[in-house]
């Protein structure tokens, strides 16, 4: 049973920079998940930022490409998120994810649906004024 917990949540000031972290448990084989970021602002649909496959390959939204960065520490236990020069619309709650790769979702990218990725952290608040 595969467990995600962020941290590193917070307040930052417009065009300030925060980092996210994410320990991931409970997998034996890393090569068989997708794993990134998504994010949720109440009464808006969750929303991808970005993903990470196995070997390092990196994809993200539109909106946050050149500002934020996905990367893995070499032990493939950890997630991080950088979140450089970062805008008001940035707030949101940032939730970890996991989701197979199969037959159904073969591509591991930042514009996979949420319903693809079956295992979620409980979320960090990031809100940027």
């Amino acid at each position: 049973h595969v467990q995600l917990v962020e941290s590193g949540g917070g307040s930052v000031a417009t065009g300030g920079s925060l980092s996210l972290s994410c320990v991931a448990s409970g997998y034996t084989n890393r090569a068989e998940f997708c794993m990134g970021w998504f994010r949720q602002v109440p009464g808006k649909e969750r929303e991808g930022v970005g993903t990470i496959d196995s070997d390092g390959i990196t994809d993200y939204a539109e909106l946050v490409k050149g500002r934020f960065s996905i990367s893995e520490d070499k032990a493939k236990t950890t997630l991080f998120l950088q979140m450089n020069s970062l805008k008001p619309e940035d707030t949101a709650m940032y939730y970890c994810v996991a989701g197979y790769l199969s037959h159904a979702y073969r591509r591991c990218t930042s514009d996979r649906v949420a319903s693809s990725f079956g295992y979620w952290g409980q979320g960090t608040q990031v809100t940027v004024s």
